[in-house]
């Protein structure tokens, strides 16, 4: 029993980082209608920019994270402005395939050996582990701070999204970007807002995934995207609890199924399990059918 409570709490680890990546798919779909596919590419940097700010700028670990949460929010911004913002009236499959090309790019420019290189890297963890036992059930520090950092940024989120006038602002184009645009609300400038704080969220949850897992590349961000970008399909596009309540359980249902069937069908199992649900929820887990505008 104890050994099902501590593969529940790894999931529920994994989770969490799926959540902080699921969060900026499902906020920028939930703006422009957009499934941004260099996102998990913009989790890889956030990654590789962590790890550099404390292993070889000296950073402090927090004010590491706080330094790869801004790259990538300005990261987001110049994407959007970019490679997104010039294709928003065009055919929806433009700005798909804009998304897919943004994202080889960032995988194989950061490929480069000047800028992070082609090879696996380790990554030296911040602090030293410790280990703690409660009720027979072993934990660590490092899913302690793993947890508390995502609850704080998930809790900041809710803060921004129903208690600022950026928040409102936000919803407002989501429901209607004419009717935001009557009521002069600058349409571009909230999306580029919400480019930038899904972003960032997608840094913290790439440097938080280096520091439990300790491997980090290029190509990092293709698999934990895939994962994430389901979890926000599961759980509903479009609605911010959705994508955290998809996100952890697409956490347990890849630790449950390594460690229970195999490794190997882990990923099988979560996109089964998206597809039995689509079939029979579309919406996903929390999402209502809503009238398509003509």
């Amino acid at each position: 029993m104890a050994g099902v409570l501590e593969q529940i709490l790894n999931g529920l680890q994994l989770g969490f980082v799926y959540a902080l990546i699921a969060l900026g798919y499902t906020m920028v779909y939930g703006i422009i209608r957009l499934i941004n596919f260099a996102h998990g590419d913009i989790f890889m940097v956030g990654a590789f920019v962590g790890v550099l700010g404390y292993t070889v700028w000296g950073l402090p670990f927090p004010v590491a994270v706080g330094v790869a949460m801004l790259v990538c929010a300005v990261l987001g911004v110049i994407i959007e402005r970019l490679a997104y913002r010039p294709l928003r009236y065009a055919p929806r499959i433009a700005a798909l395939i804009s998304a897919i090309g943004v994202s080889l790019f960032l995988e194989y420019f950061c490929s480069l050996n000047f800028v992070f290189g082609p090879n696996y890297r380790v990554v030296p963890r911040p602090f030293e582990v410790t280990s703690f036992s409660v009720a027979g059930v072993t934990a660590s520090n490092i899913m302690v701070v793993v947890t508390v950092v995502v609850i704080a940024l998930l809790g900041a989120l809710q803060y921004l999204l129903f208690r600022t006038r950026t928040g409102k602002a936000m919803r407002a184009v989501s429901q209607d970007h004419d009717a935001a645009r009557l009521m002069g609300i600058n349409v571009d400038s909230v999306i580029s807002t919400t480019f930038a704080v899904g972003s960032a969220l997608a840094a913290a949850g790439g440097v938080l995934y280096a520091v439990a897992y300790r491997q980090i590349w290029p190509f990092l961000g293709i698999m934990p995207g895939l994962k994430a970008f389901t979890a926000a399909v599961l759980g509903g596009i479009g609605i911010v609890p959705g994508a955290v309540l998809g996100a952890l359980i697409m956490g347990q249902v890849d630790v449950l199924s390594a460690a229970y069937v195999s490794s190997q069908f882990r990923d099988a199992i979560g996109f089964s399990i998206l597809i039995l649900v689509l079939l029979v929820r579309p919406t996903g887990l929390l999402g209502s059918r809503q009238p398509e505008k003509v």
